[in-house]
């Protein structure tokens, strides 16, 4: 079900993280987030002000891997992937599909990579 009130508002926020046990032991007992688990390689977090993720991230990556991942809701995905390719944006990762929807990741031109989901 589409929720057009948050067309196009973050939504989501994703941070790498090279050891998921440890930053759910990190972020529960110092911010008292809870956790659900989807595998060895992802947790998503509740409690925080604005849900999100934890992603495994191999130690060693470019520090550039260490970026929060901005996840922005759309009503209409294809009509997202649509106007950032119109307005110079480019498509980083195309659209997959995931656990309760579909998204891509997008670079805005101006050095930022972000990602849309949708049902």
């Amino acid at each position: 079900m589409s929720n057009a009130g948050n067309h196009h508002k973050i939504n989501y926020i994703e941070f790498p993280a090279t050891d998921i046990p440890q930053a759910k032991k990190f972020y529960g007992a110092v911010f008292a987030w809870s956790f659900v688990d989807y595998g060895p390689e992802y947790v998503s977090f509740q409690g925080a002000g604005i849900d999100g993720g934890f992603y495994k991230r191999e130690a060693g990556n470019g520090p550039g891997k260490f970026a929060p991942l901005v996840v922005l809701y759309s009503a209409d995905l294809a009509a997202t992937e649509i106007a950032v390719r119109l307005e110079g944006g480019g498509v980083v990762v195309p659209t997959f599909e995931f656990p309760g929807g579909r998204r891509f990741h997008f670079s805005d031109g101006a050095g930022n990579v972000l990602a849309v989901w949708s049902e």
